[in-house]
């Protein structure tokens, strides 16, 4: 006999569905609009079809800033998802240290993004701050201020120390649910610690891990406050991302057809790569 499966329940979760697409969708709709228009004020558009799309796409301070983009990124993904996972698996499975290293793990995610760049940009100073100053004291001639490589090595450092706990976190919990089996049947193998990550922790970490890629990619793409405060996208343009060169473009140009063009090409940016990161790591899941 079939049974009779209610659906009822949904319909308290449509409100929710609609809110969020109205939320979404009117902004996006208004962006594109914007997008197809030169704009000289309320009153005072006219329509340029694809003109911007086709001027951004040769603009080479668009490349530029998606090339630093990019290189942040994946050097973000490169050191915190390693490292995150290192920090889960030293992590105590029981006692006092457990809500201990909670705690320590989780106050630098509550600390608000100018407040970082505030505390890097005190931290970084030669002449007062521990970091920079120690640096000076072994012979390395370092100012984020002047020197472009310094600048973007600290706004990486920077980004590493604010975020890799959120992946140690998700990686912690994703440990925590392996069931002891795995660990009792390992244990009777006389399994390596190595064999114990590669065949049992790892793969199980596979849905914490994209979904940690997924959220760091994303966060770092569109990172704009922390390097804003400490550097200002300078010197130069070294630590000028792609929402620095559309802020810039949209407030202090006022140039709102452009920068709507700009804003729906990071966009499909972001939800391309999103999409490649997602196929990949779930393919990978469907050929095991």
């Amino acid at each position: 006999m079939d049974k009779i499966h209610n659906n009822k329940a949904w319909l308290l979760v449509l409100p929710v569905f609609a809110l969020v697409a109205f939320s979404a969708i009117v902004p996006l709709m208004t962006v594109v609009n914007y997008s197809v228009q030169d704009i000289f004020g309320p009153n005072n558009r006219y329509f340029v079809g694809t003109e911007w799309f086709s001027q951004l796409l040769r603009d080479p301070l668009l490349h530029n800033s998606l090339l630093r983009q990019f290189g942040f990124s994946f050097s973000v993904l490169a050191i915190e998802i390693p490292l995150g996972i290192v920090i889960a698996l030293s992590m105590p499975r029981r006692g006092l240290g457990v809500p201990t290293c909670l705690i320590l793990l989780s106050l630098p995610l509550l600390i608000p993004w100018n407040v970082v760049g505030t505390i890097w940009q005190i931290i970084g100073r030669g002449d007062i701050g521990l970091y920079g100053w120690a640096l000076n004291e072994v012979g390395i001639d370092y100012n984020y201020a002047a020197n472009p490589t310094d600048a973007w090595i600290t706004v990486l450092i920077m980004d590493v120390w604010h975020w890799t706990s959120l992946v140690a976190l998700l990686c912690y919990s994703g440990l925590r649910a392996i069931p002891d089996v795995y660990y009792q049947a390992a244990r009777i193998d006389r399994a390596s610690h190595w064999a114990v990550f590669r065949y049992i922790q790892l793969p199980k970490l596979k849905n914490v891990l994209l979904i940690a890629v997924m959220l760091r990619f994303m966060d770092s793409f569109m990172i704009y406050t922390e390097p804003f405060v400490l550097t200002g996208g300078g010197p130069g343009t070294s630590t000028t991302f792609l929402s620095q060169t559309l802020t810039k473009m949209a407030v202090g140009q006022f140039d709102i057809g452009r920068a709507a063009a700009f804003s729906l090409i990071y966009f499909l940016i972001i939800l391309l790569v999103t999409w490649l990161f997602y196929t990949a790591m779930t393919h990978t899941d469907d050929k095991a």
